[in-house]
């Protein structure tokens, strides 16, 4: 079947469409591009769909490549059949290929090669005829100086049909099944240490079709640590009777000799070979999937709304070195910076109060954002406790501060605070994570960012790949003000790269503004593809013409009067009162009618029209906002049944992690999420999602909160304060 066909068939698309996106993508296209611009050639497929699209057409192309490598290897050998040639054409991995291609693969020195320099492939032949003559007699016409007596030959026979037989695709293919589907995995646990963190694996047995991803990984980990030791497991019998069906005929008289070589065959030869494809394929899978749940967790964290028009003190919790403090106002400018020992061993609680109620009201800040590491929960208790004593409004937030250091260490840090020692460049981050969280977290590792599990087990140019796409999605939907984006940001813009980005703001310190989006083809390096990738994606807020301040592409601009004069409007009536219920006057009249008179497809003009109607939008403002505490829990005042409210900080396979306002974060198991089954946590929810919560397991020595929000509703929530003020 041809790639295009298959790909219809697999991502249920229709024909042209497939053939568009092929084409999209060989011209160089950018997903985000192609997912937002090109949507009548596509069948407006979204950036996700494309995004796997993309990748099963490398991997199609890739099997096509080794198939036709493959085929042209057996064929200069003058191997080629057409038996060969069918089982290459309906192979639909690389694995099936390459074991089509073992028996003809150049192998180093094995047994069954010295058994074959020797002179006995006939006997072997012989064995697996299966007449019958006696195999003794037929072995004496193969003695030399080397095969010195019958049973070598007879040996070195059968050595030669058990490379034979492990060689056999077909074999190796039903094994492969059969052990994925009726085999097992057995873990035993080993002396050492940090053994402890394993002991749930120790004498641990799992049918193998039945392993959930992480454990795959846990299970991986404890094998590199040398504290599990691993095997696959399968009954010796049901890959015997496998191997007997094919190569041992009815009433053969070399029966037993054949089942000998057949077991011979499975268990040094097959066996360790087809277990560490399945332990590998077991990993990949599971790392796919872990990566899937890095993506899941990483679009909401960086979509998470800014806190704009507020002025934010962060603080980078420490103890013995001080917590590091930066204000930053409106834009992310840096105001201020100190360093507070309100936290153990100095315990400076007065000095650091008096410190932060300067600059709280030098600078009116009104918001306080605390990093999550290293001593936030004295930290956190500070601030809470403070912010009571102050006569005015003052509220903080825990942000998620991973990756801080690797960015406050990076030579971007050292650039943008050349003066700033690294924790203060921390503590600024910090702050700006609340301000901007998209345009702050971009600017470190996103491996860094902290939202999965088994970051440093995953494939890292896979991971970083994937989440890397995250990025630039997240990137380019909300778009980029041109003027003020660092290079950092620009660099994800469909179309740009970090060259091009530094260009930009290059061009913009020599030339000042950038007043309309067509000068940007004066920057270098920038040519007419990277524009035509990049213009729909990019802002300038206040500039010469409004459709610059919108998710119009500048091709599309003329279509835009073109609607306009259809209304009587012109762009100076954009985001006026005469724009007011623009969207729902343009449905009355009729899309479809409208498109075919301004000569648009209609998913373009359906764009068109909400961007005419909200210009300058940020869709991330449609979001919930960051939840913003003023007080806080001790994990010893947390009682079961207690009612709360959370927020999701991270899905994970088994599970969500909520920050219910206390330093540690509490675990909603699979099966305390909901009342229906669900395969996975992420079905239901989301990072950032607000939830209510009711405490079913507190262990504060194990640092363990047990939730549930099954079933709980307000009305619980409503119920349980009800009770507590009876109490008091």
């Amino acid at each position: 079947m041809e790639i295009n066909q298959q790909l219809s068939l697999e991502l249920n698309l229709k024909q042209h469409h497939v053939d568009n996106i092929i084409n999209l993508l060989d011209e160089g296209c950018t997903i985000p591009f192609i997912a937002r611009y090109r949507k009548e050639l596509t069948g407006s497929c979204d950036d996700q769909t494309l995004r796997a699209f993309s990748d099963r057409l490398n991997y199609l192309r890739n099997l096509n490549k080794r198939r036709e490598e493959v085929f042209n290897l057996i064929n200069e050998q003058g191997n080629m059949t057409d038996e060969i040639k069918k089982a290459l054409d309906d192979a639909n991995t690389i694995t099936e290929i390459d074991d089509i291609y073992r028996p003809f693969r150049p192998k180093r020195k094995t047994r069954a090669s010295v058994a074959i320099a020797r002179g006995l492939q006939p006997l072997a032949d012989f064995i697996l005829a299966q007449s019958g003559e006696m195999i003794e007699r037929e072995a004496e016409k193969y003695l030399t100086e080397e095969v010195v007596s019958i049973a070598d030959a007879i040996q070195g026979a059968s050595d030669i049909v058990a490379e034979m037989i492990s060689d056999d695709a077909e074999i190796r293919k039903s094994l492969r099944n059969y052990l994925v589907h009726r085999g097992d995995i057995e873990c035993e646990l080993q002396e050492g240490e940090q053994a402890y963190v394993y002991q749930m694996y120790d004498n641990y047995k799992s049918p193998i079709k039945n392993l959930p991803s992480h454990r795959v990984l846990a299970i991986n980990r404890g094998e590199k640590e040398k504290y599990l030791k691993v095997s696959l497991v399968l009954k010796l019998q049901i890959a015997l009777d496998i191997i007997a069906k094919k190569y041992i005929k009815e009433n053969s008289p070399y029966e037993e000799l054949l089942n000998t070589i057949a077991e011979d065959s499975y268990n040094r030869l097959i066996f360790p070979s087809i277990e560490r494809e399945i332990r590998n394929e077991l990993t990949d899978t599971a790392s796919e999937q872990a990566i899937k749940m890095f993506e899941v967790n990483l679009k909401p964290l960086l979509m998470q709304p800014p806190l704009k028009n507020r002025v934010i003190l962060g603080l980078d919790p420490a103890y013995r070195t001080g917590c590091k403090i930066a204000v930053i106002d409106e834009i992310g400018n840096v105001l201020d910076t100190t360093v507070i020992y309100p936290t153990p061993p100095q315990n400076k609680i007065e000095e650091a109060e008096a410190k932060l109620k300067v600059l709280i009201e030098k600078h009116n800040v009104d918001v306080i954002s605390i990093g999550n590491g290293t001593a936030t929960k004295e930290s956190e208790i500070f601030v809470a406790n403070f912010i009571k004593k102050l006569p005015y409004k003052v509220e903080y937030a825990v942000v998620n501060e991973a990756g801080a250091s690797v960015y406050s260490a990076s030579k971007l840090g050292a650039e943008e605070f050349p003066d700033f020692d690294v924790a203060l460049r921390s503590a600024v981050s910090i702050a700006r994570r609340l301000q901007d969280p998209l345009a702050e977290l971009i600017k470190i590792d996103v491996k860094s960012i902290g939202v999965g599990q088994y970051q440093h087990d995953m494939p890292q140019a896979r991971l970083t790949e994937v989440l890397e796409g995250v990025v630039e999605s997240c990137v380019n939907s909300v778009g980029v003000d041109v003027n003020t984006a660092s290079p950092s940001l620009l660099s994800y813009v469909a179309g740009l790269n970090k060259s091009v980005a530094k260009n930009i703001e290059k061009y913009r310190q020599e030339n000042g503004r950038i007043e309309k989006i067509a000068d940007i083809k004066k920057v270098p390096k920038l040519g007419d593809k990277a524009f035509e990738q990049c213009a729909g994606f990019l802002r300038i807020v206040d500039g010469k013409n409004i459709l610059d301040n919108t998710g119009v592409h500048p091709e599309s601009y003329d279509v835009c009067e073109r609607l306009l004069q259809y209304f009587g409007l012109t762009l100076n009536d954009v985001n006026t009162e005469k724009m007011q219920n623009f969207a729902d006057v343009v449905v009355r009249e009729g899309i479809s009618k409208i498109a075919k008179t301004i000569n648009c497809g209609e998913p373009t003009l359906e764009d068109i029209v909400k961007e005419l109607s909200k210009p300058g939008r940020d869709i991330r403002e449609d979001l919930p906002k960051p939840i913003l505490k003023s007080e806080l829990l001790d994990v010893k005042d947390l009682k079961c049944g207690m009612v709360l409210d959370g927020v999701v900080r991270n899905v994970i396979d088994f599970g969500v992690f909520v920050d219910i306002s206390v330093h540690q974060d509490g675990l909603v198991h699979i099966s305390e999420i909901s009342k229906d089954y669900i395969k996975h946590p992420s079905e239901v929810l989301k990072v950032g999602d607000k939830v209510i919560v009711k405490i079913i397991g507190v262990e504060p020595e194990k640092k363990r909160i047990s939730l549930t929000i099954k079933g709980v509703t307000d009305e619980d929530m409503v119920k349980y304060n009800e009770k507590v003020l009876n109490k008091q």
